[in-house]
């Protein structure tokens, strides 16, 4: 029976693969509406999609913790985006003690810590299974455009004008922190596991994310894109980087999900 519903499963994947771009577009914009139908359904207070986003990216971070102790090597993980995310996390953080002192600093600080645990693991105790060479993406080609499209498009608060900048930064980073794993994966074709399992919940926290924003926006009719934001830029902004990060995750997870479905340890990646 497992190899019959296995074997089906593979044929649908592959059936899908083989067909055109609109069509994979089709199929793809169809689940999503499903998902966000679904998640509407069963989950009335959108704003719990942040705390959900939150808690699937510290179980991510749980699962690499879980291979640095217990496999005593990194090799597949980019210290770029490690590096990133803590960035991202530590002004996140910063501006959360500022603004909000609620459930998302302290999901926030757990996951901070437990990335910067990840970044010596791979900087001082497990270098020697590194693969720098393979992680070359400078951070600042990713940093610096991030810090300039926050000096002009950011919220509309009480708070400091440091602050709203700071905040609109680490919105910004964490849209695309994950770009230098996801090259240092397209070289190597395969993907362990344990880095597969965190790629993969940074999908789904990510689709998440964007989740709150969408419904949001369905909800008011497009009015609440332009109920704050510097010259009614900022709600638009982050709708449209928590769909560039969906984006981005979203061919990996399919392949995944293909992995996992045929019971494959290893996640493959086609060639480009």
């Amino acid at each position: 029976m497992g190899r019959r519903r296995g074997s089906a499963v593979n044929k649908l994947f592959n059936w899908v693969r083989r067909q055109s771009m609109k069509v994979k577009i089709f199929f793809g914009i169809t689940f999503v509406l499903s998902s966000l139908i679904a998640l509407r359904l069963f989950i009335k207070d959108t704003n719990q999609f942040f705390v959900a986003s939150e808690s699937v990216h510290a179980a991510g971070i749980i699962v690499l913790i879980y291979k640095l102790t217990t496999q005593k090597t990194c090799s597949g993980l980019s210290l770029q985006t490690q590096e990133l995310t803590a960035m991202f996390l530590a002004v996140r953080l910063f501006c959360s003690c500022m603004m909000e002192h609620d459930i998302h600093t302290v999901l926030d600080f757990a996951t901070l810590v437990s990335t910067l645990w990840v970044i010596y693991m791979i900087r001082f105790k497990l270098q020697a299974t590194y693969n720098e060479d393979l992680d070359n993406l400078p951070k600042y080609y990713l940093v610096v455009p991030c810090a300039v499209l926050a000096l002009f498009i950011y919220p509309h608060t009480y708070h400091s004008h440091m602050s709203k900048v700071m905040w609109a930064f680490c919105v910004y980073l964490e849209a695309i922190a994950v770009l230098p794993q996801l090259l240092f994966m397209q070289k190597t074709k395969m993907i362990e596991p344990s880095t597969a399992h965190y790629v993969f919940a940074l999908g789904v926290a990510r689709f998440l994310g964007c989740a709150h924003w969408i419904i949001q926006v369905y909800e008011s009719a497009g009015a609440y894109l332009f109920l704050l934001g510097s010259g009614y830029f900022w709600l638009p902004t982050v709708l449209l980087a928590e769909s560039v990060q969906t984006f981005i995750l979203a061919d990996f997870c399919y392949y995944y999900v293909k992995s996992v479905v045929n019971g494959q340890l290893l996640v493959s990646l086609p060639p480009v």
